[in-house]
């Protein structure tokens, strides 16, 4: 391996161990559970930067970990500035192979009061999304990817549940045509709210 390689190595490693750090897994508890796909010590190898990781490797651990494989990958080569959710910044569309939803203008539709919200103040929800990922249906798609947008913004891979400002909920409530009190009934008919 040359410098350039190494370096490479390193901050991949560097992003590896982050996201199973947060996912609170142990080198050891990945062999584990992964029945030994994984060795905890080719895997410590990766995280130190003393291996390179081939990309069906990486693609597979990236689905262990439940991540987009670009997660795993330096920021400068993740393309994650095209998914920067800052307040100045916000991603003008998310488009699949049959929608387009332009949450630029959900955001405006939601400020100018279209989408008008009986609750006041800041209400925030918790989403169980181990739940989530064995349901099926374009609803669960659909909250699935804006979650995701929302992990990758936040950097947060613990993979088990996520707190969403009530901003996010009228923004998926809009797409899916539902008020934000619908919304929240919504997800606890379909047991994605964790009660606090």
């Amino acid at each position: 391996m040359d410098q350039a390689e190494r370096d490479y190595a390193r901050e991949v490693g560097k992003r590896l161990r982050s996201v199973r750090k947060q996912q609170r897994y142990s080198l050891q508890a990945v062999e584990a559970i992964s029945e030994k796909e994984f060795k905890a010590s080719v895997l410590g190898a990766y995280e130190r930067g003393e291996r390179s990781i081939s990309v069906p490797r990486l693609q597979r651990l990236a689905e262990f970990y439940h991540v987009g494989v670009d997660q795993l990958l330096p920021p400068e080569l993740a393309g994650r500035e095209f998914f920067a959710l800052s307040n100045r910044d916000r991603v003008a569309s998310v488009t699949d192979d049959h929608n387009r939803i332009d949450l630029a203008g959900l955001e405006r539709q939601i400020s100018a009061g279209v989408a008008r919200s009986r609750v006041t103040g800041s209400v925030k929800c918790t989403i169980d999304l181990g739940r989530l990922s064995s349901m099926i249906g374009p609803e669960r798609d659909l909250i699935s990817r804006y979650l995701s947008m929302i992990q990758i913004s936040r950097q947060d891979f613990n993979g088990r549940v996520m707190t969403v400002r009530s901003d996010d909920l009228k923004i998926i409530g809009a797409v899916l045509g539902l008020s934000f009190e619908d919304m929240i009934a919504f997800l606890d008919d379909l047991g994605l709210r964790v009660s606090s």
